[in-house]
């Protein structure tokens, strides 16, 4: 198994890997088990784990990334790291883990828009009362583009078969029983949405 393990790399998992952290700090400060929805590379997962020493870190994907994840994660050798578990929205049942904490960063917008309504709607359902949801990513506001660089993104994501970038409002039509209780603006044109269970 470890001889075809591959460790992929992500240039924009490490551009915001550092003001990411900073967020996570602040609002998974006082939670003890996070799931991270889409965990692609592994990068974030090693990067996050290793900073936030307090947090049992879940990390899940589609099994076609799971080598990578691990191919990080027996370099990072940290015992607050979990293997991949296969999770995929609408084809896996919500995980059996003790989690208070949800994590996702640059999946809603690969998503197709059913894909994306229905993440909002099981996270909702499932995270225990109390629960908080970090989501990063490009997001409109109002029905706008945040930026023309932004447009263009969701233009090329579209025509590569994506669902594309989604308005903050939709998603919070689709979030019934999460309040979004802070809207943070990041670096090039992202946001970090941090939502919370009722």
């Amino acid at each position: 198994m470890k001889k075809n393990m591959r460790k992929e790399f992500s240039p924009s998992c490490d551009r915001n890997k550092q003001p990411i952290l900073e967020q996570l700090s602040v609002h998974f400060s006082d939670r003890k088990n996070v799931l991270e929805v889409g965990s692609g590379t592994g990068q974030h997962a090693v990067f996050f784990a290793e900073h936030l020493p307090h947090l049992i870190w879940n990390t899940s994907d589609m099994f076609d990334y799971h080598s990578s994840i691990q191919a990080w994660m027996a370099e990072a050798t940290l015992s607050n790291l979990v293997s991949p578990i296969e999770f995929h929205f609408g084809k896996n049942g919500w995980p059996s883990l003790d989690i208070d904490s949800v994590f996702t960063a640059n999946t809603t917008h690969i998503m197709q828009r059913n894909d994306a309504q229905l993440m909002m709607q099981t996270i909702a359902a499932n995270l225990k009362s109390g629960g908080i949801f970090c989501q990063y990513g490009p997001m409109n506001v109002n029905g706008e583009y945040t930026s023309e660089g932004n447009r263009e993104f969701d233009q090329h994501l579209k025509e590569s078969g994506c669902g594309g970038i989604r308005d903050v409002a939709e998603l919070v039509e689709w979030a019934a029983g999460m309040e979004l209780i802070e809207q943070i603006s990041m670096p090039a044109n992202n946001f970090l949405l941090v939502w919370k269970v009722a």
